[in-house]
């Protein structure tokens, strides 16, 4: 028998609330902020990953206009090796926005938050859910898997969200404040941890019994999920200049990133330049390492001038100021 939302409401939330994993965005006292940002980072990134950085961050930027008084390169330098660095440069130009029209605070509402530079439905919606209690329907790729397993007996939802699964997302929400930010974290939790795309743990899975896909046979998905390539791709490249300019103390020469050939200066290392063990001479080796065409490092460079990831001066590349 095909449960109701409400038999579906407590009993995955009955699961997070004894099996969710114990994040600090999550605590009580997390801030706004906090959870802001810990929604930025979690974009396309696993958790194990952000939580160092994340709270480096909050320990050197505990609020908006902390962030907002330093240059934006300082917050991609602090993005590290998190990857889609310009989620570095939203989180510092909605940061301004704050400061400068909200006070100082993360806006409260849907609609306010949706003004916020890099800031689209699906984060304006989990942050005023998870840092406000406020009812929004929260729509990522986990809660849109476990319903098009447990509802629709599909292997995985559609290859891009469409107005359908919107409709069902709505539909499934529940109608008090509480109940829907507790239902929006516990069905993401369950997408993450149980209903994951590629090895579902089903016997774990508090819905087992009434899964329509585990009814209809575990039927295989309609579409083959495309893996992002990362050796060889521009992706590649511009994250092995990143590093170099992440741990550079002055421009480097584009001839430096172009060309094995080429060394860098004096100076431009935070200390001597010349030893071959030091990080920030570690990156530049790796960057060539890669051995990609000129063509390509040229390609490369431009793209991360025009996403403003970059600013070239007279002596060279260096973070935006």
């Amino acid at each position: 028998m095909e449960p109701g939302p409400r038999q579906l409401h407590t009993e995955i939330i009955s699961w997070f609330t004894a099996n969710g994993r114990d994040l600090p965005w999550r605590k009580p006292d997390c801030t706004p902020w906090g959870i802001f940002v810990s929604e930025i980072m979690l974009q396309q990134t696993p958790v194990v990953r952000v939580l160092p950085v994340w709270e480096q961050w909050m320990e050197r930027w505990p609020n908006p206009a902390a962030l907002a008084a330093e240059p934006s390169g300082e917050a991609v330098r602090a993005w590290g090796r998190l990857g889609y660095p310009r989620r570095a440069l939203r989180l510092h130009a909605a940061a301004t926005a704050m400061t400068a029209d909200f006070n100082g605070t993360v806006p409260d509402t849907y609609p306010e938050l949706l003004t916020l530079p890099g800031v689209g439905s699906y984060t304006a919606a989990a942050v005023a859910s998870f840092a406000f209690g406020r009812r929004e329907t929260v729509v990522d790729t986990n809660i849109r898997r476990v319903h098009a397993r447990a509802i629709t007996g599909s292997a995985l939802p559609a290859p891009a969200l469409n107005a359908a699964e919107m409709r069902l997302a709505v539909s499934l929400l529940p109608d008090d404040d509480t109940a829907s930010v507790a239902w929006n974290a516990s069905v993401m939790e369950l997408g993450a941890l149980v209903c994951t795309a590629r090895s579902p743990k089903c016997e774990s899975c508090p819905v087992l019994s009434h899964c329509a896909w585990v009814a209809a046979g575990k039927p295989a998905p309609d579409y083959v999920p495309k893996g992002q390539a990362w050796s060889g791709t521009d992706r590649q490249v511009r994250g092995a200049i990143m590093a170099v300019l992440r741990h550079a103390a002055s421009p480097v020469p584009r001839a430096a990133l172009l060309g094995p050939g080429d060394f860098l200066p004096a100076g431009i290392l935070p200390d001597d330049g010349g030893d071959p063990a030091r990080p920030e001479t570690t990156a530049l080796a790796q960057l060539h390492a890669i051995k990609a065409p000129e063509e390509q490092l040229e390609r490369a460079l431009a793209g991360l001038l025009t996403d403003k990831l970059a600013e070239e001066t007279r002596t060279g590349l260096q973070l935006p100021g």
